[in-house]
C-alpha cells in the first residue's frame, strides 16, 4: 500500500514538472516573440499611435491592420519600404471629393490636405479674378464639393462711361451688384437683369431722368396800319408803340445718359399780353407829289419830293454790277447812285437825298415804281442798315 502511494506521487511530481516546463517554455518563446518585434510610430489622417510588429515591409503592416490602401493614398515611406525599430509612417488616406469647373463636375479622390491643394493636383490655376468656394485655404474633407467659377473678361458700360471688367459666370443683376453699381427706378439695363453674363458681352446701365425744364417764349406784336388823310402821302407816323409779350412753356424732359431724347409740352402760360405797333399811313397828296405823278414838276430844280426807299448792293443774286446808264458798280463802290423810276425822276438827273447826300439817278428797277427810289451802298451790310424807309429828296437839276 505504501509503495503504490509512493508512486502515485511520484507521477503527480512528474506531471507538474512536465507541465511547468511547458509553461516556461512558452513564456520564454512568448517573451522572445515580443521582444523581437520592432517599434513602428504610425500616423494615420493626423492621429498618431506607437505600434510593435514582426511585418517585414510597410505593406506587411497595413496588411496586418486590415487597412486596404488605394492608389491615390498618401503613403510615406512607400510600402515596398523594410520596416526597421523606430520607423515612422505617415498614411493619409484619400478622401472622394467633387470638383466643379463652369458647371464641368469631375470626381476624384484625393489625398491632399486643402481646397488649393486640390487645385494644384488637378493643375487649375487660378486668376485674382476667379472663384472658389470653399476658400483655398479650407481643409479636404470627404464628399466635399469645390466650385471653380473662372472669371472672363467683358465691358461694362455705365452712364457712357466704359471700363473693361472680369467677372465669373452670373446674372446681369448679380454682376452688377458685384460692380456696385445701383440701378434707379428709371434706368434701362442691356441685356435683361435675369440674362446670363458671357465672355465679351457689353453691359449697357443706361441712365434715364426726367426733369422739368421751363422756356420764356416771346410773343411778337403786329404792325397794324391806318390810313391818314392829315399826312403827306408817303408819310408814317407811329401812334403805338409795339410792345413783345411773353409766355411760358414748362416741357417734360427725357434724358438718356445726359443726353435729351424726347420733350413733351405739359403746360403753357401768358405772362405778359403783346400791344399792337399802330402806324399812321399818310394819304393826302401834296402839290410837289401832283406835279410829279404828272412827269413835269420832278424835272424842275429845286422841287422836293418824298418817296419810298430801299437799298441795294452790286452783288446781290442775278446783279451784273452795271447801272442803267452803264455805270459799274462793282468798279466805282464809292459811287453816289439811286436806282428810280425814270417817268418820276429821269435818269441822269442829280438829286439830293435826306440821309444819303448828293447822288445821281443812274439806275433802275424792276420793282421800283412810282415814287420809289433804290440807294446804292457798295456793302449788304450797309444796305441792310438802310432798311426801308420814306425819305425826301430833292431834284437839283
Amino acid at each position: 500500500m505504501k509503495n503504490l502511494l509512493s508512486k502515485s506521487l511520484s507521477k503527480k511530481k512528474l506531471a507538474i514538472f512536465s507541465a511547468s516546463l511547458v509553461v516556461f517554455a512558452a513564456a520564454c518563446g512568448f517573451i522572445a516573440y515580443e521582444t523581437t518585434k520592432k517599434t513602428v510610430a504610425l500616423t494615420i489622417d493626423g492621429q498618431e499611435k506607437v505600434i510593435k510588429t514582426h511585418a517585414s515591409t510597410i505593406q506587411d503592416i497595413f496588411d496586418d491592420l486590415d487597412i486596404s490602401l488605394r492608389s491615390e493614398d498618401y503613403v510615406f515611406p512607400s510600402v515596398n519600404t523594410e520596416v526597421k525599430d523606430n520607423t515612422e509612417i505617415v498614411y493619409e488616406p484619400a478622401k472622394q471629393v467633387k470638383v466643379v469647373t463652369d458647371n464641368e463636375k469631375k470626381t476624384i479622390w484625393t489625398a491632399a490636405k486643402t481646397v488649393g491643394d486640390v487645385l494644384k493636383e488637378q493643375n487649375i490655376t487660378l486668376t485674382e479674378h476667379d472663384k472658389v468656394q470653399p476658400k483655398p485655404e479650407d481643409k479636404i474633407k470627404s464628399n466635399l464639393e469645390i466650385q471653380v467659377e473662372k472669371a472672363f473678361a467683358l465691358t461694362l458700360n455705365n452712364g457712357g462711361k466704359e471700363k473693361q471688367v472680369w467677372s465669373t459666370s452670373t446674372t446681369v443683376a448679380d454682376f452688377l451688384s458685384q460692380q456696385g453699381i445701383k440701378i434707379n427706378d428709371l434706368d434701362r439695363v442691356e441685356p435683361k437683369l435675369e440674362e446670363t453674363v458671357k465672355a465679351n458681352d457689353i453691359i449697357k446701365v443706361i441712365r434715364v431722368e426726367k426733369v422739368t425744364d421751363v422756356v420764356e417764349e416771346p410773343i411778337n406784336f403786329a404792325v397794324v396800319t391806318k390810313n391818314d388823310n392829315n399826312l403827306a402821302k408817303g408819310t408814317e407816323k407811329v401812334m403805338t408803340a409795339g410792345k413783345e409779350g411773353l409766355k411760358t412753356k414748362e416741357f417734360q424732359v427725357v434724358r438718356e445718359n445726359g443726353k435729351e431724347v424726347s420733350r413733351k409740352l405739359i403746360s403753357e402760360k401768358q405772362v405778359r399780353d403783346k400791344q399792337d405797333k399802330v402806324v399812321a399811313v399818310g394819304t393826302k397828296v401834296a402839290a410837289a407829289t401832283q406835279v410829279v405823278s404828272r412827269g413835269t414838276s420832278s424835272k424842275a430844280s429845286g422841287k422836293e419830293i418824298y418817296v419810298s426807299s430801299t437799298a441795294y448792293t452790286a452783288n446781290c443774286s442775278g446783279c451784273s454790277g452795271k447801272t442803267a446808264t452803264g455805270l459799274d458798280l462793282r468798279a466805282n463802290p464809292g459811287a453816289k447812285v439811286i436806282a428810280v423810276d425814270p417817268s418820276v425822276i429821269p435818269l441822269g438827273t442829280k438829286v439830293y437825298v435826306e440821309g444819303y447826300g448828293y447822288a445821281v439817278a443812274a439806275d433802275t428797277g424792276g420793282a421800283i415804281k412810282g415814287n420809289k427810289i433804290d440807294v446804292f451802298f457798295s456793302s449788304k451790310s450797309e444796305a441792310y442798315k438802310w432798311g426801308r424807309k420814306t425819305v425826301k429828296i430833292k431834284i437839283l437839276n
